[in-house]
């Protein structure tokens, strides 16, 4: 089981290193993602230890996309900080109401910036 777990971790690192920006930012959001509907899971299961601790490595991913933000390249960069802030502020809502509803909402907002990041960085790839 351990040579699974080493084979797993060396393919996901030769992955991550492989990646443009573009493909790393969509590496992230599936992250987040992933981890917030564990959270959503767990906040159903009424789980809520699981629920909290699987929503801030969410959140933690979430906080790093806005900390890397460019400021400098315009106005998208303040779009998405709006867009980052809400989906924090929501999820801190989500965690007080225990509403996994609210955390699907921010998963399905952070699909859509995915499948944007994800044709950014296919017409990266085709130059």
């Amino acid at each position: 089981m351990a040579n699974v777990t080493a084979s797993h971790a060396a393919y996901r690192r030769g992955t991550v290193m492989a990646a443009s920006p573009a493909e790393l930012v969509v590496l992230l959001y599936d992250g987040a993602r992933r981890f917030l509907r564990q959270g959503a899971v767990a906040m159903g299961e009424g789980e809520v230890e699981r629920a909290h601790n699987t929503l801030r490595f969410g959140e933690r991913i979430i906080n790093h996309l806005d900390a890397t933000l460019d400021f400098q390249q315009g106005d998208i960069a303040q779009h998405l900080h709006s867009v980052y802030r809400f989906c924090l502020s929501h999820l801190n809502t989500a965690r007080m109401r225990q509403e996994p509803a609210m955390v699907e909402e921010v998963i399905d907002l952070l699909g859509e910036l995915r499948d944007a990041w994800s044709e950014i960085a296919a017409e990266a790839e085709r130059g």
